[in-house]
């Protein structure tokens, strides 16, 4: 592509080269880089991109994009200074892969919690309705035949680009995606032409990025009044969780066609008339603009219930039928790492969770506790280098809801586990003493070995944090590891 056409739409502070360059690619990566690529230079927590200029040149870029003029002049190689090299590259992604968002019907979901779990939904009916789909989220990015490990839960904007093109290219007509965000506040979703916004719900999270509350929800806004707004697209829709007290927020905010939804507020568009929640699952009558739908659910808890509304509010937008929906909604049995039970014969109801904030803890044991007889065991830990401010919550929302608690070291990255644990421990202290038991162990296939072996017949272990991870992360290395093997191993010694 001509370079002069590859930057249509970027915002230009200054240029010096040749506008009129054959461009063969583009990269944010120096190492990827080949003859005739254009190198965009970003400026990263970690690292900055500017750095790699020279690295970029000698594996054959032939223009630069950057935030700062290079101190070295390049021969040959055509220099465009830009504000924003991160808004610059999903521009430039867009051009490069020919906008394929604008032929796709994309639906982002976006919020603290639930969002993986409805592209589950959505994917689930989708197929029963005969649609080619494709989901873009935190377990994995897959289509047709295709099935990539998740990098990050929303990729950059020139991997999400590609992909977009991919899935056109192969027959994929309709998209769900986890929209982070980080991906909202990094532009990574600039350029992407929505259909539908899904808007789950705000809870303590990422504090450490966005500082506040009040920022996070401001980011969050931005999928509905910005990229949702700013879409090519004819016939749009906002989808809110109107339970949350975030989401009415949102509602004034958001643009064009809204659906309301909610599990106890009548008013909602979408919302439950009446509902059942057993340890076998969810049965629930729903009311739709298009009359009233019966769905059953394996899933269980008030916030799968949640999840299933939100999946019930964008399929009916879309104008999906009734009968597809009630099947899809049935097909689905389990999410990875989303309560997902570990079969065995001791009388033991084992449940790994991604429950990794305050709110998602405090939902998953109150879905649990309900179907629990003996003792509720719970294991958690928090993540390092993360929101800290999260971990005395937790630890507190652990000790009030479980039985038997078991704090645990989850992905320490580069901090002292002891020291994330000393953390959590303030909110097990504030709780106040009783006489439920309390254990601290740092290894987590030990803590996950002493929670089993604890168990008795009718009790529940639930092992939060990691869910479907099959990794932990010590330093900055990753080790094998899978909350899910360790719990089988520990059963098979019971």
């Amino acid at each position: 592509m001509i370079l002069r056409e590859l930057v249509n739409g970027v915002d230009i502070k200054n240029f010096k080269g040749d506008f009129d360059l054959e461009i063969s690619g583009v990269s944010f990566d120096s190492n990827k880089v080949k003859e005739g690529f254009l190198f965009v230079a970003l400026t990263g927590e970690n690292t900055d991109g500017h750095k790699y200029l020279e690295s970029a040149v000698r594996n054959g870029a032939k223009a630069l994009i950057v935030e700062k003029a290079p101190d070295k002049d390049y021969k040959d190689v055509t220099v465009i200074e830009v504000i924003d090299s991160r808004l610059s590259l999903a521009i430039v992604s867009a051009n490069f892969f020919e906008h394929p968002t604008k032929d796709l019907t994309l639906i982002g979901i976006t919020g603290t919690n639930g969002k993986t779990t409805i592209t589950y939904l959505l994917e689930s009916i989708w197929n029963e309705e005969g649609k080619n789909s494709g989901i873009i989220g935190t377990i994995d990015y897959r289509y047709g035949k295709n099935k990539l490990q998740s990098s990050m839960t929303t990729p950059e904007s020139l991997d999400l680009m590609g992909m977009f093109r991919e899935m056109k290219d192969s027959g994929v007509d309709t998209v769900a995606m986890e929209v982070s965000s980080h991906a909202i506040d990094k532009e990574r979703v600039r350029e992407c032409h929505f259909d539908v916004g899904v808007f789950t719900n705000l809870t303590q999270d990422h504090l450490d990025y966005h500082g506040s509350m009040g920022n996070y929800l401001e980011v969050k806004k931005r999928l509905f009044t910005e990229f949702l707004a700013e879409s090519d697209k004819k016939n749009k829709f906002s989808i809110i969780n109107i339970d949350d007290p975030f989401g009415a927020q949102i509602v004034n905010d958001a643009p064009d066609n809204v659906a309301t939804y909610s599990i106890n507020n009548k008013t909602a568009i979408i919302h439950a008339v009446s509902s059942k929640i057993t340890e076998d699952g969810i049965e629930a009558i729903i009311n739709t603009p298009e009359g009233s739908l019966e769905v059953k659910s394996a899933l269980f808890g008030e916030h799968n219930l949640s999840n299933i509304l939100a999946a019930v509010a964008t399929t009916i937008s879309l104008g999906s039928p009734t009968r597809a929906i009630e099947k899809g909604v049935s097909n689905i049995s389990f999410v990875p790492g989303r309560l997902e039970g570990i079969p065995n014969k001791c009388g033991v109801k084992v449940l790994v969770d991604y429950a990794h904030t305050p709110d998602a803890l405090k939902n998953v044991l109150q879905a649990v506790r309900p179907l629990t007889k003996g003792n509720l065991i719970l294991v958690f830990g928090c993540g390092g280098d993360r929101d800290n401010a999260k971990r005395p919550l937790m630890g507190m929302i652990g000790k009030e809801l479980s039985d038997i608690l078991i704090v645990t070291s989850d992905n320490p990255r580069t901090e002292d586990p002891e020291i994330i644990i000393d953390q959590i421990e303030e909110g097990v202290l504030r709780a106040g003493e009783d006489n439920k038991p309390y254990h601290r162990i740092t290894d987590r296939t030990a803590a996950i070995k002493q929670a089993i072996r604890t168990a008795k017949k009718n009790d529940t272990v639930l092992i939060a944090g990691k869910g479907h991870e099959d990794y932990q992360i010590m330093g900055t290395t990753k080790y094998p590891f899978d909350d899910r093997e360790i719990a089988r191993e520990s059963l098979s010694l019971k």
